[in-house]
């Protein structure tokens, strides 16, 4: 069974447009023709095809974390109310208002109903359904607590888009305050500054060097702002380039580790991503190496990947986890006693979740410190600039005053 999206003309010709599920195109037709509808055109929903109406490369481009987690949490309370899974995607496919999130759930459903496992199915989308999410809808599968597995899904979804987001919200103040900073003293200097300084021309007299800095960053931004701007975006494309070579976002990721402020922050992040998605691993019953191995996977900076992957290592030759951790001195010793108690209690899957909410929550008082001591530093840098482009055009004036005197 295929996934069909149509176009068809309703008996007072307007379009309407809609996804029908059926063996073939010409069953679609025929049931829109029993239904009052003329069709025009008939696509079949296929991974990897690109969408001639939107032009996108895939139908999973677009799906944002906010719509996934609510599809996951809907999902898993029709599962909880003992519906099959066909029926449970079909709801939630109709009950979704995003268009290419409902397409893939009745891509995925057309999948299930020809025999498939759902994580199989899942499996055609691997752009929109992560390795973690696959592999722990597999092992709710195989252990039927498939309802229980996809809450924890959600749960974990939504906490890291909420983790995520508060990061994001938060750098947004200091990044528009320092790009309004930069374009008011850039306007102040290029165009007022030039009209200003004509005065002091005829008089003959020295400027005082702070005038005369002024004067010539002036005449360099007016004259050669444009090759300063084509540089500027010259190192931002040739940094960006460089950064796709993995020695080269190694080593800048060895001096995030090492800077004070961004070391506790790059770790807090990767350090919560990393137990949350172990712990959900765990606690769905997926074997630890192949945990260890999906959640190492997970983690952006690239030495703490590798220590991950060490660790998985010395578990694999019988060693401890949290040795393993403690060896690479990078994740914090709070986070090794949680999960070496949670290894000698049987219980390592909720000192996972809870070593992940005690980073989070580090996470989101640093970044309340930092934003509150980013504002009042942002205003006095700007007041600074402002203050030294105005003291710069009045000690000219000053001068004359004295010399008139």
């Amino acid at each position: 069974m295929g996934t069909f999206e149509y176009t068809a003309l309703d008996e007072r010709g307007r379009t309407r447009k809609g996804v029908e599920e059926g063996e073939s195109a010409r069953e679609v037709r025929d049931r829109l023709r029993e239904s009052g509808l003329t069709p025009l055109t008939m696509l079949e929903i296929q991974q990897g095809a690109a969408h001639p109406q939107t032009g996108f490369l895939s139908p999973t481009r677009g799906v944002g974390g906010a719509d996934l987690t609510l599809a996951t949490r809907q999902l898993a309370t029709l599962l909880k109310a003992s519906l099959p899974v066909e029926e449970a995607l079909n709801a939630v496919s109709q009950q979704t208002d995003h268009k290419k999130l409902r397409l893939i759930l009745l891509s995925v459903r057309a999948r299930v109903l020809e025999g498939r496992a759902l994580a199989q199915a899942l499996s055609d989308h691997p752009t929109l359904f992560s390795d973690l999410y696959r592999e722990t809808v597999a092992a709710g599968e195989s252990s039927g607590q498939l309802d229980r597995v996809l809450d924890r899904l959600a749960d974990y979804l939504e906490k890291s888009r909420k983790l995520k987001a508060g990061v994001g919200v938060a750098l947004i103040y200091p990044a528009v305050v320092v790009f309004f900073s930069i374009l008011v003293a850039g306007a102040l200097v290029t165009y007022v500054v030039p009209e200003v300084t004509k005065v002091f021309e005829d008089f003959g007299q020295e400027l005082p060097p702070l005038t005369r800095g002024l004067i010539a960053l002036s005449d360099f931004l007016r004259f050669q702002g444009g090759w300063l701007l084509i540089g500027v975006v010259g190192v931002a494309i040739g940094v960006r380039l460089l950064m796709r070579r993995e020695s080269a976002r190694r080593a800048w990721h060895r001096v995030l580790l090492r800077l004070p402020l961004s070391s506790a922050l790059v770790r807090g992040i990767n350090t919560a991503r990393f137990a949350r998605t172990l712990g959900i691993l765990t606690g769905s019953g997926v074997p630890i190496l192949e945990g260890l191995r999906i959640s190492g996977r997970g983690v952006a900076n690239l030495p703490m990947r590798e220590a991950v992957a060490r660790a998985a290592e010395r578990v694999r030759e019988g060693g401890g986890l949290h040795q393993a951790l403690a060896e690479s001195r990078i994740f914090s010793p709070m986070v090794v006693h949680l999960i070496a108690s949670g290894e000698a209690s049987g219980n390592l899957a909720n000192m996972l979740d809870r070593a992940a909410e005690a980073q989070e929550q580090e996470v989101e008082t640093l970044v309340s410190v930092l934003t509150g001591m980013l504002e009042p530093l942002l205003i006095f840098l700007m007041g600074g600039m402002v203050l030294t482009i105005v003291v710069a055009i009045l000690l000219p004036i000053f001068n004359l005053n004295q010399l008139i005197q």
